[in-house]
């Protein structure tokens, strides 16, 4: 039976499909656009952590008394106009006897000493000696008096968890858990311990900086502070997975920013898309 034109299908112009197929293909553009750009500010606000370079263990090119020596003019020229000739100390200085080899390693490898003029505390600054000449000082120093010495061997090969427990009961208060530092009283403040070498943080614990308790061997071992040396080298050095280490704090910052960065991307996607549709 035929009944015309009237009972054929009716075609669907091109000029009907062209709209939705527009509306699709914008939206995949929104959605790729949008993903473009998230992926490149997170690569640019994820850069990460660069690990702390140990100084290289070399061996010793000259004698103890030959060190020594070098030491004293090391000294004479550029401590002892506040320490004094004779490492008695001063107006400008305390006396340096009996101080001993880690204290003058803590001071001069993080570059507080020689101390600048008119601040509160030493904050850490350009490092002015070469590690020969910190060592040729170290060993003038420890030459009057004695005092405490760094021990021989690698101070990075402490237990792990041990020094995190250690670290967390002693130092986090001040240090912070993440090693970021924090305020003290009096104008004071606990640095952070990024970066320092191992030596800085070993001798520091055995010499007691600024407002910072000295920490004796019957206080905490030779391996209890290596231990947190361990520790302290890990969390400053250790590359974050996620990229951005967002202050270390934890679940907190890692929430805080999945809701307010990513929900509101998603919403203002949400947004754009029905906008355009």
């Amino acid at each position: 039976m035929w009944c015309g034109s009237a009972c054929s299908p009716r075609s669907t112009s091109s000029s009907e499909r062209d709209p939705v197929k527009k509306i699709r293909l914008s939206g995949y553009a929104v959605m790729l656009l949008t993903l473009s750009v998230v992926g490149t500010l997170y690569t640019a606000v994820a850069a990460p952590t660069s690990a702390v370079e140990e100084p290289a263990a070399e061996e010793p090119a000259a004698t103890k008394e030959e060190l020594v020596q070098e030491g004293r003019d090391l000294y004479l020229s550029g401590c002892s106009t506040c320490h004094g000739l004779d490492l008695a100390g001063g107006s400008g200085g305390p006396s340096l006897i009996g101080v001993g080899a880690s204290s003058v390693i803590f001071q001069v490898e993080s570059g507080r000493m020689p101390l600048a003029a008119g601040v509160q505390q030493a904050p850490r600054k350009q490092v002015r000696y070469t590690l020969e000449e910190i060592d040729a000082l170290a060993e003038y120093i420890q030459s009057n008096g004695g005092g405490p010495t760094v021990p021989e061997g690698d101070l990075n090969d402490g237990d792990l968890q041990l020094g995190g427990a250690l670290f967390r009961t002693n130092c986090a208060s001040c240090h912070n858990f993440a090693g970021s530092g924090g305020a003290l009283t009096y104008g004071k403040y606990a640095p952070e311990l990024e970066p320092a070498s191992a030596r800085v943080i070993y001798t520091a614990m055995q010499s007691g900086p600024e407002s910072m308790p000295r920490y004796g061997d019957n206080q905490l071992s030779v391996e209890e502070k290596k231990a947190i040396t361990r520790f302290v080298t890990y969390i400053t050095s250790a590359e974050d997975i996620g990229g951005a280490s967002l202050g270390r704090y934890g679940p907190l910052t890692e929430g805080l920013v999945i809701w307010v960065v990513g929900i509101s991307v998603l919403i203002l996607m949400t947004l754009w898309i029905g906008a355009r549709s």
